[in-house]
Formats: C-alpha cells, structure tokens, sequence
C-alpha cells in the first residue's frame, strides 16, 4: 500500500500591521517582525514611508479606487509573504474590513489558530491582524473622554451630512477627518444645523512627535487648514431657539421641507412601529413624497438601508434635500412609478405604502418581494384604498387599523378639536408560505 501524498501547505498568512503617526518606534515586536520578514508591502505612501530600510520587502502603494483593486493585488502576490499596512487599528474603519469581505470572515487565522487548530489545508489566504490602538483611542485618552460614551463618525469618503444625527446638546463626538478641510467644513455644518456653539478641537498627528490640537468654537472658527491626519473632539452645544430632534420616530413636520405630501408626525410615529426597523435591514418607501418614512428609518440605525420610490421629480428631488438636512445622505431615491420602478431593487425587509396603492399590481408585487417574515404596512385615506386593504387583511391576516388625530385650535375665543382625515393603516407579516394575491383595483395615487 502505498504511503498517501502529504497535504498541501498552507498558504502564507496575509499580514496586516497597524501604524500610528509615532512609526516604527511605536510597534511591538510581533508586528516589526511580520513588517522585516514580508517579502511585499503594501500601503498608503504615508504608512510605506514610516517604515526603516530593514523592511526591505517590494513596497507597493495602494491605487484609487482601492477597493476594486484587492482582489487583483492579492492574486498577483500570491505565495509570497504579504504584509498590508493599515493606519492604527486595521478593523475599525480600516483595510481589515475590507480584506475579511474581500477573503471571508474565515480567512481570520486567529479563528482557528487561537482553538488550536491547525489552518485548513488548501484554504485561501489568511489573515493575520496586529492592531495598533486607534486615533480615537489616543483621542479619548487625551480628552479623558470614556470611549463607550463618546460617538464616532468617520467622514472619511462620506458626506459630512453623516454628523447631523449625532448632533445633540452635550454629546460629545470624535469625527474621523478626511482631510485638512474637514474642521472647517464640520464648523460650517454646526453653524447651519444651530449648533454653532459646539467647543471644536482638531488634534493631529495622535502619538507621534508632530502631535498638536487647535480649538475654538464653530461659531468663530478661522483655523487655517493644517496637517490632514487629524480627528476632530466636538463637545456639542445647540444654540438657543434650535428645535431638538428626538432620536425616535415622530420627528416634528417642521423638520421637513414638504408641499403637503408628508406622512404626519403621529401617524408616521404609528408607522415607524409597524414597519420596525432593525440594524442592517432594507426598506422600499413607495410613494415617498417628501421621504419622511424612509428618514426615520434610516435614523433609527447607521446600518439601515432605504430606497425612496416617487413618481414626481421635484418631489424626488426634495427628498433627497431632507435626507440631507436630517443626517441621512445615503438615502436611495428612485424616480419612477411602481411597480414597474421597482424592478432590480435589491430585496426589501419592510415595505412601506404611502401613495399609488392601487396601481395595478403594486401590492402583489410588494408581497412577493418580501422574503418570509418581511414586513408591509400601507396607509390610505380613500374608500377605494381601503376596500383593497380590508381585502389583503382577509386574505392575509395582519392588523388592520385606523388611526384618527384631532389637534386643538381656536374656535372664536375658545378652543375646540379639529379632527384630521383618518388614516386606513394596513400591516402584516409575510409567512413563510404565502397565499397568491388578489387582484389590484384600478389606479389611484394618494398620500397619507
């Protein structure tokens, strides 16, 4: 009997080291050692250039756009010792993430090495990440600011839009900067959300020997531009008479620019709670108007995602203006009509109706795009909507309710109730086996 052939190698771990602005001299031994011992380098010009001639690996900068071009960099480097450097800590914000979607969360050798277990045989590159603290971790320090309290956002390739919904009277935040113009972009912004009394400081070079910090408030920030590694400290301040924006459903309707067509604060509040929105997931808000149910949605977390179905240009366009001005610019609009603009749309988790109810088709095509257990809710406030609704209840089950709000106002020198038009609001979960869908009635486009 002959002896079975020895298993494959392992393929050489794909080496990530995090570096601060303090450079080699700042590293621990286990990250020189993968830094002298890689026979490629790759990074930022900025990183390659922290590192001593005893790395004498091939030095190769990234390319923009960076992403696209991971895959093919990693394969032309196949089988030799490969060490990505990455600005202080490589899986917050960082190449990390981006190397573990590009080889797979598995591709992690700490995952089975660490169990004990030997890698694979013939797997795929893994990856070895040594970590650097972060900026925000020097940030923190600096300030004494207790990391689990303070929000980050990162403005790094982002809308400085992005910062809006971390806004609130004495919050403090850490802005990653893309750049030596973000803190008086940030400034700008405080200023025209009414927050310009926000105490600002811009600290540089975190950790290493050129380190410095410049502060002042956003009202009165005049700093020239200075060194482009830099994180911005804000100790947030909202000036007298700026309305407070809740972190929950049910923002107040002055807070949209709108022509009528807005889902209004109680019912969109009612609205929110049906569709309830969770990290990661999707909504369709058809019908969009000026965009308020998908707004919420995407407020409710900073991994939701939202795709803005309208019919009317101008109305498009506005609500691409609030996603803007209430701190969501990744909200996805398409203009069109469904359900024919519904077409290549990536799956939904929740589907929201809020005009065009009885386009033919719509509903069945909103149902049969949900994957079981997705979420649809539907507002009307016609007789024709409704009947359609009752019918998908018959049919489906859910809750169908009716949602009416009287507000007070002066009647001559008293106060009376003036009843707003009640709201039809259909909502159901799809089961994991769906009955087929009744037919639609004719056209009709309305808003709730």
């Amino acid at each position: 009997m002959s002896p079975a052939p020895p298993a494959p190698a392992a393929p050489e771990p794909l080496s990530v080291v995090g570096i601060g602005a303090d450079g080699w001299d700042g590293l621990p031994a286990a990250s020189r050692q993968a830094l002298s011992t890689a026979e490629v380098l790759i990074g930022g010009a900025r990183q390659l250039a922290l590192l001593p001639e005893e790395c004498a690996g091939e030095r190769v900068p990234w390319p923009s756009p960076l992403r696209p071009a991971v895959p093919g960099l990693l394969a032309a480097y196949a089988g030799r010792r490969v060490c990505v450097l990455a600005s202080g800590d490589p899986m917050f914000y960082g190449i990390g993430r981006t190397l573990t979607e590009v080889l797979g969360e598995r591709a992690a050798a700490g995952a089975g090495e660490a169990a004990g277990g030997p890698p694979a045989p013939g797997a795929g590159p893994r990856l070895r990440i040594l970590p650097h603290p972060s900026s925000v971790s020097h940030a923190c320090a600096r300030l004494g600011w207790p990391l689990e309290d303070t929000e980050v956002v990162t403005l790094v390739g982002r809308p400085a839009a992005n910062l809006v919904r971390a806004l609130y009277d004495g919050r403090r935040v850490l802005v990653l900067s893309a750049g030596a113009g973000t803190p008086a972009e940030v400034a700008a912004l405080l200023r025209a959300r009414g927050f310009g009394p926000t105490r600002m400081r811009v600290l540089e070079q975190l950790g290493g020997p050129r380190e410095r910090t410049a502060e002042g408030t956003a009202d009165d920030w005049d700093a020239p531009p200075g060194d482009p590694l830099n994180v911005l400290a804000l100790d947030c301040r909202r000036a007298p008479g700026t309305p407070p924006l809740s972190t929950v459903p049910g923002l107040p309707d002055a807070a949209y620019e709108h022509d009528g067509q807005l889902t209004k604060r109680h019912v969109r509040a009612a609205t929110l709670a049906a569709l309830a929105p969770a990290p990661g997931e999707l909504l369709w808000d058809i019908g969009g108007g000026s965009g308020s149910i998908a707004v919420e949605w995407l407020r409710a977390h900073r991994s939701c995602r939202a795709v803005s179905v309208e019919r009317d240009p101008v109305r498009a366009e506005r609500i691409g203006r609030n996603a803007q001005a209430l701190g969501v610019p990744g909200l996805r609009v398409v203009p069109g009509s469904a359900p024919a603009a519904l077409d290549g749309l990536p799956t939904p988790d929740a589907v929201f109706i809020g005009g065009g109810l009885t386009a033919p088709g719509l509903l069945a095509a909103c149902w049969t795009a949900l994957p079981p257990g997705g979420r649809i809710v539907a507002n009307t406030v016609t007789l024709e909507s409704e009947a359609l609704l009752a019918d998908w209840y018959r049919r489906h089950g859910g809750e169908l309710v009716r949602l009416a709000v009287a507000h007070a106002v002066p009647v001559g020198g008293f106060t009376g109730w003036r009843q707003a038009m009640p709201v039809t609001q259909w909502a159901a979960v799809k089961p994991p086996s769906a009955s087929p869908s009744p037919t639609a009635l004719p056209q009709e486009t309305e808003q709730s």
